[in-house]
């Protein structure tokens, strides 16, 4: 049987070139030094949050906002010299704008909050079904409480660190590298929920449902403005249930 070969999206239809030992060593190296500058602390602090919180949190001060601030956009300016290296930019991850990113950034918005509540609910009917009770973890006022405007910048910052560093890098890097979509989508999310351990093990499982919707669609696309945007709109979200 004859069969008509479908076209594919441009993004999928790429044949990466083949690496060589050298370079995949290069770029194994440069990975892992991204990670551990950018999140080697916020891991760290993690972890040690998951042990000892909430009796040691500190709150959202203008020093730390300050901190936060610094240390992510030092990060992004780490990401985009390691890219320079290769000759590339932050576009070549996906950092491009256009008119066509504002129904997609709304359709991964929705679908990011909507797999947020139907996993919490999911989680919590585990443990209750496990345990007989409803798991009650840290919260986010534990940790960013009565947030002032200088919490702002942070806050507008932060998901472009994320989501350029923990999603379209490591995605990208991954891929390349192991020739592998599943493990480029779970090492991006694995890596997001574990900084996120600082609301227990219930917290952090929740929140990877959301963060699975936007490594599946930048899988997809290669377009990191929809799930930027999504992630702002999650942030601002939260501060604004805070203030």
């Amino acid at each position: 049987m004859v069969t008509t070969p479908i076209p594919l999206p441009e993004a999928l239809a790429v044949t990466l070139p083949e690496i060589s030992k050298e370079e995949k060593r290069q770029r194994w190296f440069e990975l892992f030094l991204v990670l551990a500058l950018s999140l080697g602390i916020v891991l760290l602090n993690s972890f040690y949050l998951l042990k000892n919180a909430p009796g040691v949190a500190l709150k959202m001060s203008a020093l730390r906002s300050l901190y936060g601030f610094t240390h992510e956009g030092l990060s992004l300016l780490l990401l985009a010299y390691v890219l320079s290296r290769r000759r590339l930019r932050l576009q070549d991850l996906g950092l491009r704008w256009s008119r066509r990113d504002v129904i997609p950034s709304i359709v991964v918005t929705v679908l990011g909050g909507l797999s947020y509540v139907a996993g919490a609910i999911f989680l919590q009917a585990v443990h209750y079904g496990l345990y007989g009770s409803i798991s009650r973890g840290s919260n986010a006022r534990q940790f960013f409480s009565s947030p002032t405007i200088w919490a702002l910048p942070f806050v507008l910052l932060n998901p472009f660190f994320e989501e350029l560093i923990v999603r379209a890098y490591v995605m990208t890097e991954i891929k390349a590298l192991t020739g592998s979509t599943i493990a480029a989508i779970g090492s991006s999310v694995v890596l997001q929920a574990s900084y996120h351990l600082y609301y227990g093990w219930m917290g952090a499982l929740s929140v990877a449902f959301p963060f699975m919707v936007f490594a599946i669609y930048y899988s997809r696309s290669r377009q990191a403005v929809p799930i930027i945007m999504a992630h702002e709109v999650f942030d601002l979200y939260g501060i604004y249930r805070l203030m």
